[in-house]
């Protein structure tokens, strides 16, 4: 059934109505018709079946017929701080990483990082992956959308880490050396509602003064085993294994 994020404003107790480009892909692209039912999700996490009343050129109007139930969040709230990867790559790495259940995204420029954004290219491209986010989440039946932050240096990461209750700066070192007890710790130390903050580095990884940065700030640096992972895989196989940690595991 399709889905689709509404403002609070857009849902009242009984109607939903939807504008803009989702009323659009309603008309055009779905080609529904009234009677036929939705899932409707607003700010606060409401989560609601509806009924098509009426769809005209001023938006589609919804009637609620249904409070549902649903718990698909991480008990966690994990943002990824993920250095400027090449290409099309984060593109990637945001929709996947919507899917498995990340709250937020921080893309910043590394040392390392071989492609630049000034401030015009930044605005383009964080509406283009907040539009990826919102179908990513529409699709794995997410309750929010994750948030785009604004493409951001190394002491905006450094700023955030005291806004999380962890933190994990994933090193190459680490993961060379097999160390995996550091993020088994971390992640035994959060319980439902905590925050935890993953910082990535972009092809090449990161340099040791950023490692060190981190680390003072008080993030842990950790491995996710002996095996190199690309940058396109490294927050994904992070949050894999958060999942299993605090959702299959119980």
């Amino acid at each position: 059934m399709q889905r689709y994020f509404v403002s609070n404003q857009q849902m009242t107790e009984n109607q939903v109505i939807i504008l803009g480009e989702d009323a659009t892909h309603i008309k055009k692209v779905m080609r529904m018709q009234t009677g036929h039912t939705i899932v409707c999700i607003n700010q606060n996490q409401r989560a609601v079946l509806c009924v098509l009343d009426s769809i005209d050129n001023t938006g589609v109007r919804a009637t609620v017929v249904e409070e549902l139930t649903e718990k698909t969040e991480l008990p966690i709230a994990v943002t990824i701080a993920q250095g400027l990867p090449k290409s099309d790559k984060l593109e990637w790495i945001v929709q996947k990483g919507t899917e498995l259940g990340a709250t937020g995204f921080l893309p910043f420029s590394a040392s390392r990082s071989v492609v630049k954004w000034d401030q015009k290219k930044s605005e383009k491209k964080r509406e283009r992956l907040e539009k990826i986010a919102k179908e990513a989440a529409e699709q794995s039946y997410r309750l929010n959308i994750p948030q785009i932050h604004d493409s951001a240096n190394e002491k905006a990461v450094i700023d955030l880490i005291a806004h999380h209750t962890a933190s994990i700066v994933l090193a190459e070192e680490q993961a060379k050396n097999g160390e995996t007890s550091q993020f088994s710790k971390v992640l035994s130390s959060l319980t439902e509602g905590d925050s935890l903050l993953v910082i990535v580095g972009p092809e090449g990884g990161l340099s040791e003064s950023e490692v060190d940065h981190f680390q003072e700030a008080g993030a842990i640096p950790c491995g996710l085993g002996p095996r190199i992972l690309r940058t396109e895989t490294a927050s994904l196989a992070t949050l894999a294994a958060i999942s299993y940690q605090f959702e299959l595991m119980r």
